[in-house]
C-alpha cells in the first residue's frame, strides 16, 4: 500500500510544479504586456498561446472590460494558489491515510 501512496504523493508534487510553472507564465505574459512586445517574437507568441485559453473566458465574465487594467491575470493566479493550497494538499494528505 505505500507504493500507491508514494504514487499518489508524487502525483500530487508535479501537479504542484505544474501550477507554480503556469503562474510564472501568466506572471511573465503580464509584464510583458506593460511593455509594447514584437507580436512576431517566438517567446511572445508562446506566452499568448499558452495563456491566451485561460484567460479569454475570464475577461469576457468580468464586468470592467473597459477600464483599460486586465485584471483577468490576478483572478488566475489566485485559481492557482487555491488550487496549490486546497487541491495539492488534500492530495498528499489523502495518500498519508492509505
Amino acid at each position: 500500500m505505500f507504493v500507491l501512496s508514494n504514487l499518489i504523493i508524487a502525483l500530487a508534487k508535479v501537479i504542484d510544479i505544474v501550477l507554480t510553472l503556469y503562474m510564472w507564465i501568466i506572471i511573465f505574459r503580464a509584464v510583458i504586456s506593460w511593455v509594447n512586445p514584437d507580436p512576431y517574437n517566438q517567446i511572445v507568441v508562446f506566452l499568448y498561446r499558452v495563456t491566451e485559453p485561460v484567460l479569454q473566458p475570464i475577461r469576457r465574465k468580468l464586468p470592467m472590460r473597459n477600464v483599460g487594467i486586465d485584471i483577468s491575470p490576478i483572478i488566475v493566479i489566485l485559481a492557482i494558489v487555491f488550487l496549490k493550497y486546497f487541491l495539492v494538499e488534500t492530495i498528499i494528505q489523502l495518500a498519508s491515510h492509505l
